[in-house]
């Protein structure tokens, strides 16, 4: 069981950065696929990145397209955290962002529904 829950969203300019934290709960944090989804008003959730941990200090990461190059996942497994390092954003990157969990089994996850785990969310709004 892991409890989650995300902090550092608000109200930014196009073309702005945001920066989000997930903290979880938990000892075996590293042994979870960690992703980032989002929700917007009338909108299926979507997902945006993920982010795997092999064990010998290697990630694999994967984004939605819509996000490459723009948007950054890492994790921190000492501190039992995931962020995600968003920058250039758009008005189209308005939405509820959640935090979500699975133990890894394999890779890659990049559906909803493939997640165990789910915070809170955080709202994230960027005004044109």
């Amino acid at each position: 069981q892991v409890q989650l829950v995300e902090s550092g969203g608000g109200l930014v300019q196009a073309g702005g950065s945001l920066r989000l934290s997930c903290a979880a709960s938990g000892r075996t944090f590293s042994s979870y696929v960690m992703g980032w989804f989002r929700q917007a008003p009338g909108k299926e959730r979507e997902f945006v990145a993920t982010i795997n941990w092999t064990g010998s200090r290697t990630y694999y990461t994967s984004y939605a397209d819509s996000v490459k190059g723009r948007f950054t996942i890492s994790r921190d497994n000492a501190k039992n955290t995931v962020s995600l390092q968003m920058n250039s954003l758009k008005p189209e990157d308005t939405a509820v962002y959640y935090c979500a969990a699975v133990v890894g089994r394999r890779w890659p996850y990049s559906r909803a529904s493939e997640f165990s785990y789910w915070g809170q969310g955080t709202q994230v709004t960027v005004s044109s």
